[in-house]
């Protein structure tokens, strides 16, 4: 029977797999971290999505206003009308373009569905919810 040389090398395969696991998580949550708009998010049992870097954000305030983040860029509040305007421009731009909904937990659902009829409106096709996860509030 052959003996079998013993090896000294280290394997790293295992680091180098949890430094791609590492790597994922933090693109995942760093564009979640740049929000403009602070916003008390409804609680959901949901799947999470991947994020892209030029985010679109409609964020309906507890007041019912209604302000729109585009990537980084800090958002102010619009009138309905500047709203389709800018998603308008931004549909034509990307037909495919996702719009992520942020409505705050107090604010009257009817805000929240006026907003979403103004996206309708102004031609965007995807539209996502953005909620917290359950574990994440308690």
């Amino acid at each position: 029977m052959a003996k079998r040389k013993l090896s000294s090398d280290i394997n790293v395969v295992p680091y180098i797999d949890v430094m791609l696991v590492l790597l994922i998580i933090f693109m995942v949550t760093a564009p979640l971290l740049v929000q403009g708009i602070q916003v008390d998010l409804p609680e959901a049992d949901a799947e999470s999505m991947t994020s892209q870097q030029d985010e679109i954000y409609m964020s309906v305030d507890r007041d019912g206003q209604l302000f729109l983040t585009i990537g980084e860029n800090q958002a102010e509040p619009l009138s309905d009308e500047q709203l389709i305007e800018k998603v308008g421009a931004l549909v034509r731009a990307k037909p495919e373009q996702l719009i992520y909904v942020e409505g705050d937990s107090a604010a009257d659902y009817g805000h929240v569905a006026r907003g979403m009829a103004l996206l309708q409106r102004a031609g965007a096709r995807k539209i996502g919810f953005v909620t917290k996860p359950e574990e994440a509030a308690k």
